[in-house]
Order: structure tokens, then sequence, then C-alpha cells
């Protein structure tokens, strides 16, 4: 049983607004879009679907709402809850750390982790004295090198 582009981009919009807000002009905006790109489909022309497609796409959260300190949100998508984003950039938009913060003009510095998250790796790595065998193994490391 086929369905009607009607129903198609009816399907599809609702499923990408039940996972992010969107406003009345972004809703409609989004149902043009999804109904032109099905009707570009199905007349076999992928050039108006390129053409179709926005040039920059606008966040769906601002920085002060994407970086909190006990998570962290997608820009792209409007998802929270993360501690780290670099796993999800991946997985749901094939995106890397530097793609990501280059698309929203994100300080290298600024890092892709829940603060909170960060604090307590660094408290469990002093916890459990990683720094001290870290620098074992380099020197380690270094001392096989110049034996060579």
């Amino acid at each position: 049983m086929t369905q009607s582009l009607v129903e198609l981009t009816a399907s599809i919009v609702s499923a990408h607004a039940s996972g992010s807000q969107m406003s009345k002009e972004d809703l409609l905006g989004e149902i043009n879009a999804v109904y032109s790109s099905l009707k570009a489909l199905e007349g076999g022309t992928p050039e108006a679907l390129e053409a179709s497609e926005p040039a920059s796409q606008a966040p769906a959260l601002t920085i002060r709402k994407a970086f909190k300190d006990d998570q962290i949100g997608c820009m792209i998508c409007g998802k929270t809850g993360f501690k780290t984003l670099t796993r999800h950039l991946k997985q749901a938009h094939d995106l890397k750390p530097g793609q990501y913060r280059k698309q929203f003009n994100i300080s290298p510095t600024q890092a892709l982790t829940a603060k909170n998250y960060s604090e307590a790796r660094r408290a469990a790595a002093k916890e459990n004295n990683l720094a001290a065998n870290l620098e074992k193994a380099r020197a380690v490391r270094a001392s096989k090198k110049t034996k060579k």
C-alpha cells in the first residue's frame, strides 16, 4: 500500500517535530520543504531537491542553552541530556567535532562535554593516581627511545 505525498510529508514532519521544538513558521516551512522535496523525488528531478535545501541551518538551541554544567545539547537537532556530544554528532549527523564547531562558531577551547562530567572524571583520575602512572609510563617510553 503506497502512501500519498501528503501522508508521507505528515509522517516525516511529525517525526521531526516530536524530537525538537518548532514554531508555527518553522513547522510550515518544514512542511513546504519536505513536500517539495518529495514531489521533486517523485518527478525524478534531483536538481530541484538540491536547490531546495537551505545553505546554512539555524541552530535548534542557543549556545547558552546547549552548554550547561550538568548536560550538553545538540545545536543541530535540539536534543539535550548528553554528557558528551562527540558520539552523537558522529552517529546522528555524521559530523566531526571540528565541523560542528565551525558550523556554529564554537570556540576551540569550549569542551563538547558537560562540565560536571569532566570534573568528575578529573577527580576520579586524581583519586586513582593516574597522573603519576602516566608520568612513569612516559619516562619508560622515553628511556626506550634513547636506548635505540
